[in-house]
């Protein structure tokens, strides 16, 4: 497949000309004109890279890839190291941030919500276009515990918990990643439980004060299946070979 064409296409699915992000989206570094192999990960690191040259990919495509706002621009160090095995391996480097949080069947907010059986309503809120968060509830009303030991049974991992009161989960509102400081958003229209990715020191005490428990099951493992779901609709849409290569982090 053409690299120009599947940038198209993933514009096209993703939008991400419709989203205000951190980073650019699409083509981040390019490598060969033609796309058989692509190895997707999370984060764009040193390790995904070394594997996707171990695979002979033609492309790698990430959640987490470059050129973030506000960070230091200069390529040394480790930035130099990733950039030039990219390069000297002709390696396109394919990423989609916030596009990929939002789609509402591929994106990493749905695909947690379907991997935990949770309904999404809508946007936490659906008149910011900004609001990456979303609302929805549960199949069953669950317990504090239950509901850590679904997590803990589906992403393979513990979560941080913090049960504000003894009300059982109805209603949640999750995103997946960083989104910790949407919590406040989500207490203010009386929403039963908050999961995320990560906690602030501040989050436990806005989880105590506004009675709505709260959940951070990892940055990292929150994120592995918008990735991966992406992948696969692009090995079943255009014959691509893509393998998804989960290099943990417990963060």
């Amino acid at each position: 497949m053409k690299r120009s064409k599947l940038v198209n296409q993933l514009t096209e699915l993703l939008k991400p000309f419709q989203i205000n992000d951190y980073c650019p989206n699409g083509l981040q570094v390019e490598g060969k004109v033609e796309i058989q192999k692509i190895v997707t990960g999370v984060t764009a690191s040193q390790a995904l890279i070394d594997a996707a040259v171990a695979k002979q990919a033609d492309a790698v495509l990430v959640h987490h890839g470059y050129f973030w706002k506000g960070e230091d621009p200069a390529v040394t160090g480790y930035k130099k190291r990733r950039l030039q095995t990219l390069l000297n391996h002709d390696i396109n480097l394919l990423a989609y941030h916030l596009p990929l949080d939002v789609h509402p069947e591929l994106g990493n907010n749905a695909q947690l919500g379907q991997l935990l059986g949770l309904t999404i309503e809508r946007p936490l809120e659906p008149w910011n276009k900004s609001c990456v968060a979303v609302k929805g509830k549960l199949a069953e009303p669950m317990t504090v515990t239950a509901f850590a030991e679904l997590i803990e049974q589906r992403l393979g991992r513990k979560p941080l918990i913090n049960q504000a009161g003894d009300h059982l989960i109805k209603t949640i509102a999750w995103c997946t990643g960083g989104g910790q400081s949407f919590i406040d958003m989500a207490a203010s229209q009386g929403i039963d439980a908050y999961l995320t990715g990560e906690a602030s020191e501040q989050t436990i005490h806005s989880s105590n004060e506004q009675n709505i428990h709260f959940f951070a099951a990892g940055h990292h493992a929150t994120e592995r299946y918008g990735v991966k779901a992406l992948g696969e609709y692009l090995a079943e849409q255009y014959g691509l070979d893509v393998e998804f290569i989960d290099i943990d982090n417990p963060v």
